[in-house]
């Protein structure tokens, strides 16, 4: 392998663990705080895919269709909390992975009656296509290092949410101790809506994001749904860094596999059989990276005991 091509294979697996965070960012914010289990978290992240690809072919606009991805996300985030989510953070675990896979039916059939059943592309701005050559003479699509630097900044500004202002005061100390700032008169109602609201505006905006590099269509989010999750057990559920930490590693498990492993096997055997063989062993690496953390940190990376 050339150092061109693995330069370029680290930044797509940076480029793909970042988008993992902003999946996993909000789906562990919502366990953290709300102590809720939501499967429908995926259905947000096509939702704001589907209302970036309206927009943008529209108005011809990618920056008003990122703020609808942004806001349409997170309209649904805080109706679905509103009118399902409430009624469910006193029920066990079962109920609210019975209610939030009923809301991905009601959700994927939604959308396919809005938008229909065929995929809507987003194309890429034209200032921001085109590739750039970067240090060493790699070239690299200039679309996916934005992709890298606004995931960097939303995560800079989520920590600084979290650490620096009020509002993150009391979405930790909700993770802490739900009873207590309630009964110091914080209303917890308007504070969970928010958090919800927030976590599905972060998988809204990663699915606009990646909606300019692959096709928007009915059920795209259930795949990431499982790797966000792969995520947040390796970070350590409630944990902002472990979910930027798990993202990367992830992400970088899962691309380097795939190109690396080939490679290896094919010193040893037949290049056919070394491609089939070490793809079917790269795309269970991230799992395997799972198991190994579980078993040496049972609560994740980050998390609490």
């Amino acid at each position: 392998m050339t150092f061109l091509l693995f330069a370029e294979q680290m930044l797509n697996g940076l480029q793909f663990g970042i988008m993992l965070f902003l999946m996993a960012a909000g789906l562990t914010l919502v366990f953290g705080v709300m102590g809720l289990i939501n499967l429908a978290h995926g259905s947000l992240y096509m939702i704001g895919a589907f209302a970036a690809a309206a927009v943008a072919g529209a108005t011809g606009s990618f920056v008003l269709a990122l703020m609808a991805s942004l806001a349409a996300a997170a309209a649904a985030g805080a109706l679905i909390e509103l009118t399902v989510i409430r009624r469910l953070y006193k029920r066990d675990h079962l109920d609210q992975v019975l209610a939030t896979f009923a809301l991905i039916l009601i959700l994927s059939e939604g959308t396919r009656w809005v938008f229909g059943s065929f995929p809507l592309y987003l194309d890429v701005p034209s200032y921001l296509s085109g590739p750039v050559t970067l240090p060493g003479g790699i070239q690299y699509p200039l679309y996916r290092l934005a992709i890298i630097l606004a995931g960097l900044l939303v995560a800079g500004g989520l920590f600084a949410l979290i650490a620096r202002t009020r509002i993150g005061i009391q979405i930790r100390a909700g993770e802490a101790d739900r009873e207590m700032i309630a009964a110091l008169g914080i209303d917890i109602s308007r504070l969970y809506t928010l958090v919800f609201a927030l976590g599905a505006a972060l998988a809204g905006l990663a699915g606009a994001l990646v909606g300019a590099i692959q096709s928007v269509q009915v059920g795209m989010g259930e795949p990431v749904l499982i790797l966000a999750f792969v995520v947040i057990v390796i970070g350590g559920i409630g944990s902002i860094k472990g979910a930027l930490v798990g993202a990367l590693l992830v992400g970088m498990t899962d691309t380097m596999g795939g190109v690396l492993l080939p490679r290896f096997f094919a010193l040893f055997m037949d290049p056919s059989a070394a491609t089939t063989i070490g793809a079917s062993l790269g795309s269970m690496l991230i799992y395997i990276l799972m198991a190994a953390v579980l078993i040496v940190r049972p609560s994740g990376l980050y998390g609490s005991a």
